[in-house]
């Protein structure tokens, strides 16, 4: 996939490097999951989603490549309102629909960077405002060099502290609401929605223990998020979460 048309480098992500725009396509190293990651994305494209970026394999310096949403980040304009968040409610649910029915490849490898509570289906694990673009009616869901086995709940609850905007010290009113409204839109059903908090709490303190981890072992790039206080976030928010949880279940049910 040979192109003279000049390379703009993206800024914004927190985990890998070296990414760039090409013409209407996006460009980054590969890594051992990209096949299992494109042949996923491609399953989607498949099921008609116009939610995530379609895949185009490797070019000539063996970076993998994959189609350019432009618009805007979600995570750089205020919070989504109710309907916003019943809509990404509604776009989870479709893409984990149509994951259902996905067969991985023999050989994938998958990099998930936190044990998930069960597997389930193949996961985002990063549904977050930083990780959705929105170029007017469309809505899409990018970088998924994450993906791998997990269960709807663990997407979802992990969904839930991003776009529901999760921060020690909320009003748990207000986020109640706004949980209600994402959980609304994905349709979840009663079964689900009593164990949801539960995976809220599970999946936002697993995120604490990967940065303090890395901070303790030197591994990248959670070593280095750790040094810029992203772990101060994640712990009270896995507090604030539990300290609430009743109230979630209240909620929701």
């Amino acid at each position: 996939m040979g192109s003279g048309i000049e390379e703009e480098p993206l800024a914004g992500g927190n985990v890998a490097d070296q990414v760039v725009r090409v013409g209407t396509t996006v460009r980054k190293p590969a890594t051992p999951a990209t096949p299992a990651v494109h042949a996923l994305l491609r399953h989607l494209c498949g099921r008609g989603l116009d939610t995530v970026p379609e895949p185009y394999g490797l070019d000539e310096q063996g970076r993998q490549v994959v189609e350019y949403v432009p618009g805007r980040l979600a995570h750089d304009h205020p919070p989504l309102d109710l309907d916003g968040l019943c809509r990404v409610g509604r776009m989870i649910k479709d893409l984990h629909d149509a994951v259902d029915s996905f067969t991985a490849p023999a050989d994938a490898i998958w990099d998930v960077a936190i044990p998930p509570d069960r597997e389930d289906l193949i996961c985002h694990h990063d549904l977050a405002p930083w990780n959705l673009v929105q170029d007017g009616d469309r809505w899409v869901f990018i970088d998924w060099d994450g993906a791998g086995p997990g269960s709807r709940l663990w997407d979802l609850g992990y969904a839930a502290h991003g776009f529901v905007v999760i921060v020690a010290g909320n009003d748990p009113v207000v986020d109640g609401e706004r949980l209600a409204a994402l959980v609304d839109g994905y349709g979840l059903d009663t079964a689900g929605r009593e164990r949801l908090p539960r995976a809220m709490i599970d999946h936002t303190r697993g995120m604490e223990r990967l940065l303090i981890d890395g901070h303790r072992t030197g591994a990248q790039p959670w070593a280095r998020l750790y040094a810029e206080g992203h772990a101060d976030h994640w712990g009270p928010a896995a507090d604030y979460l539990e300290e609430n949880h009743d109230h979630w279940l209240s909620v929701l049910l």
